[in-house]
């Protein structure tokens, strides 16, 4: 099958860039496009004592532009390899993150998913095992999961 709508969801960890790189690879032999996703997910960064205001003001906006400035980084390296690429911020209020990139899948037509394994945790956080496990089962094309070489380091999946 020659992947030509590659969905790769993003979270900043060095897992998640090794997947990048791989997916930019995977899209250069078949001659395919790159759609990078990032899912907000400001629930898992309140602790239930913000008064709204401070929440719409100082956390949604500081999220918003941590996973804008993610996917910017993410895209620059995909176009200076030579794919054609785009980028996708979601704000999750109330879903499990695997819905929302399956459901993202569904609806710009992707041929495949690809994941990083092991996100990271904290404000960069997009996808835990069970997120990537959920997004396997549940998907209706193929999901390739990448996991960092052994021994690799940050520096080596950049």
């Amino acid at each position: 099958m020659s992947y030509q709508h590659i969905l790769v969801a993003v979270d900043g960890s060095p897992t998640s860039d090794h997947a990048v790189a791989q997916a930019t690879s995977l899209a250069q032999s078949t001659g395919g496009r790159i759609r990078l996703l990032n899912v907000m997910d400001p629930v898992a960064h309140i602790s239930g004592f913000e008064q709204p205001e401070v929440y719409s003001q100082e956390v949604l906006p500081r999220l918003r532009k941590a996973g804008e400035a993610l996917l910017h980084q993410a895209q620059e390296r995909v176009a200076q390899r030579g794919v054609p690429v785009d980028t996708v911020l979601i704000e999750n209020l109330d879903a499990r993150v695997a819905q929302l990139v399956v459901e993202h899948a569904q609806a710009w037509g992707a041929d495949l998913i690809v994941l990083g394994t092991h996100g990271r945790r904290g404000l960069a956080r997009v996808l835990m095992g069970s997120d990537a496990e959920q997004i396997a089962r549940t998907a209706p094309v193929p999901v390739l999961l990448v996991r960092l070489p052994a021994g690799a380091d940050v520096a080596a999946s950049a």
